[in-house]
C-alpha cells in the first residue's frame, strides 16, 4: 500500500512528490499549510516507503492514476485539492484532466517539453544524478555534514540545497537510490500533456526560476497549451523548490487551492 500521512485542519490538499523523491519533500512547507488546509503526503509506488510500482496493463500514466484514486477511497477524499511537483505534478494535471480534484497547482510539472529529443536531455541528467548517488554513497553522510558539501551535491535539484538538514538531505539520495527501479519504468513512458482541463477546475502552474532540470522555456509552452492557467514564476528557486522558499512556494498551493480560485475558475 502507499505510505500516506495526514496534518491540519480545512480543505483537503493532497501534495504529491517528483521522482526520485518522497514525501517528505514538502515537510518545510507545513506550519504555512496545516492551519489552513488538511495536508495529505504520501510516496509515489516504488518511491520512499511505499510498495513497488507495477504497472498495470502496460500503462505507466493509468497505474499511477489507479494508485491515486484509491488513495482517495482509502481517505474518503471525494475531488480534493491537489499540488504536485515535476512528476507530481504531472500526476495533479492527469488528476484534474480526469475531473477528480477540485483544482491543481503544479510546480515545474513534467509535461511541456517539446519532444522526445529533448526529454532525452531530462532522462541523460537523472542517469547521471542516479548514478552519482550510488557512487557518492559511502560518503554522502560526511558530505552532507557541511553546507558546502550540501550545495555541490544538490545544486541541480535546488536553489538553495544547503537549507536541507543534513539527515533529510542524506535521507533524500537513499530515496533516490531507492527509487531507480520505478524511474526506469516511468521513463520510457513520459510524453507530452496534450489532455484538456475543464475550464471550472482552478490550475496554477509555477515554474522554478533557476529549474536546471525542466528549463524555464517550457513555461512558455504550457502558457500556450493551458491559457486559461494562472502562470506564475517562483524566483529564487530550483526544481525541487520546497526548501528554497517554503513560505512562497506555500502561499502559492494556498492561492491555488482557495475558494477565489475556484470562484474565478467557475
Amino acid at each position: 500500500m502507499l505510505k500516506y500521512e495526514v496534518h491540519g485542519t480545512g480543505a483537503p490538499l493532497v501534495l504529491v512528490h517528483g521522482i526520485t523523491h518522497r514525501r517528505q519533500a514538502w515537510y518545510p512547507l507545513l506550519e504555512h499549510l496545516t492551519d489552513h488546509r488538511t495536508v495529505v503526503l504520501f510516496d509515489l509506488p516504488g518511491h520512499g516507503e511505499s510498495h513497488d510500482l507495477v504497472v498495470r496493463g502496460g500503462d505507466v500514466q493509468a497505474t499511477l492514476r489507479t494508485e491515486l484514486v484509491e488513495l482517495f477511497d482509502e481517505l474518503g477524499l471525494e475531488r480534493p485539492h491537489i499540488a504536485g511537483n515535476s512528476l507530481g505534478g504531472r500526476v495533479a494535471m492527469e488528476a484534474a484532466a480526469d475531473n477528480l480534484v477540485a483544482s491543481a497547482t503544479v510546480l515545474s510539472p513534467a509535461a511541456y517539453w517539446h519532444n522526445a529529443f529533448d526529454f532525452a536531455y531530462v532522462r541523460l541528467l537523472f542517469r547521471c544524478m542516479t548514478s552519482s548517488a550510488r557512487l557518492l554513497a559511502p560518503v554522502v553522510p560526511t558530505l552532507a555534514r557541511s553546507s558546502a558539501g550540501r550545495k555541490m551535491m544538490g545544486a541541480v535539484v535546488s536553489a538553495h540545497p544547503e537549507r536541507i538538514p543534513a539527515e533529510e538531505f542524506v535521507a533524500d539520495l537513499n530515496a533516490m537510490r531507492r527509487a531507480i527501479p520505478a524511474m526506469r519504468l516511468i521513463f520510457p513512458a513520459a510524453k507530452v500533456f496534450d489532455r484538456e482541463i475543464s475550464p471550472e477546475i482552478p490550475v496554477t502552474i509555477a515554474w522554478a526560476e533557476y529549474d536546471r532540470i525542466l528549463r524555464p522555456y517550457q513555461a512558455r509552452i504550457a502558457e500556450r497549451r493551458l491559457p486559461q492557467a494562472r502562470h506564475l514564476r517562483l524566483h529564487g528557486c530550483g526544481h525541487v523548490p520546497m526548501a528554497d522558499d517554503p513560505e512562497l512556494v506555500a502561499r502559492v498551493l494556498l492561492e491555488g487551492s482557495s475558494p477565489q480560485a475556484q470562484a474565478q475558475a467557475s
